[in-house]
């Protein structure tokens, strides 16, 4: 039997470590969404593609945060589009969204544009997420792929998406920061 999912991941980053320096994950910075026996699923949310949201949904491109991109939420179902949103303080739902834990919550897309970011301090559309089995994503954790860190709600929707990896590695307690500094390419150290 293997491990047991552990609900606590549901808000958390999962931060690619330097090791898995190749390929859809590298220097990733995942935002689980749901964690539970059947399986893990979240958003890469530090990958934004060269394509403007109104390419897909036309309605939201004027909500978005910067940059103002549509974002590669991982390699599983790249032509569905999922909505990630801010939403502050402990006022309950906006129409159209549906709380994760804390502030931060998932949009219906059908929804309206307008009344969903209204309360909102983010809103970010991804194409895709990232998908895990039942057990793998536990066994890539105790392997070292992946760090499990806390989020902060503005991790999911900033401004600098290309400097989130360093960023959330810096803000960790002793030597876990200095691995923000780890060379992208160590052959060049």
């Amino acid at each position: 039997m293997g491990p047991v999912a552990d609900e606590r991941y549901v808000g958390r980053l999962l931060v690619a470590a330097p090791a898995l320096s190749e390929g859809e994950f590298r220097r990733a910075v995942v935002l689980v969404l749901d964690h539970d026996g059947s399986g893990a699923l979240g958003v890469v949310v530090n990958r934004p593609l060269p394509v403007r949201v109104d390419a897909v949904l036309p309605p939201w491109q004027a909500h978005v945060t910067e940059p103002a991109r549509l974002f590669r939420g991982g390699p599983v179902a790249l032509d569905s589009a999922l909505g990630l949103v801010v939403v502050p303080g402990d006022a309950p739902e906006p129409a159209g969204v549906r709380r994760i834990i804390g502030a931060l919550g998932l949009v219906d897309l059908d929804a309206e544009p307008e009344e969903v970011s209204r309360s909102a301090s983010g809103l970010r559309i991804f194409a895709g997420y990232a998908g895990w089995s039942p057990g793998q994503l536990e066994g890539e954790v105790a392997d070292g792929s992946w760090m499990v860190l806390d989020a902060e709600p503005s991790d999911a929707v900033t401004p600098r998406p290309e400097d989130l990896w360093a960023a959330v590695l810096r803000r960790q307690p002793g030597r876990l920061a200095l691995l923000a500094s780890f060379p992208e390419d160590v052959a060049l150290n």
